[in-house]
């Protein structure tokens, strides 16, 4: 009965050591402020799927390259923005390009460097001060 005991004890102190190691990131430091912000995210999703063409993001496996293909309808727009790259597993691995598309309103980004599995891909934009957001998951 005491080992029973001395057993199950031990299992209790090993699953509380393992949960105080346990790292829990949050997706961005600023989660709560950004929070705040949902109102406008909510607008600038509806903005972006009312377009007449969606925004495009694709993976080229074959090539190891992004594709980002934005529509037709921006063309001759200023155009600015963030290309935000998330890995839900790891934060650290987690980074921000600019949004520079070609006169063909598409950018080209190699994924050789990136860690292969899941990652989610957010645009941020403007066009002609019109906010839009558009969201992908993918597999590397």
């Amino acid at each position: 009965m005491v080992g029973v005991f001395v057993l199950f004890m031990s299992y209790i102190g090993f699953m509380v050591s393992k949960a105080l190691h346990t790292s829990v990131d949050l997706i961005s430091p600023d989660y709560y402020q950004q929070e705040l912000a949902y109102q406008q995210r909510m607008e600038s999703v509806v903005r972006t799927a009312a377009l007449p063409a969606a925004v495009a993001i694709t993976h080229e496996a074959a090539v190891s390259q992004l594709y980002l293909q934005l529509p037709p309808s921006f063309a001759g727009k200023r155009l600015e923005g963030q290309i935000h790259f998330f890995r839900p597993s790891d934060l650290k691995l987690d980074f921000t390009l600019p949004l520079q598309p070609s006169s063909d309103l598409a950018q080209r980004l190699s994924t050789q460097k990136m860690a292969r599995g899941f990652w989610r891909i957010r645009m941020d934009f403007t066009a002609d001060g019109q906010a839009y957001f558009a969201e992908k998951d993918l597999t590397i």
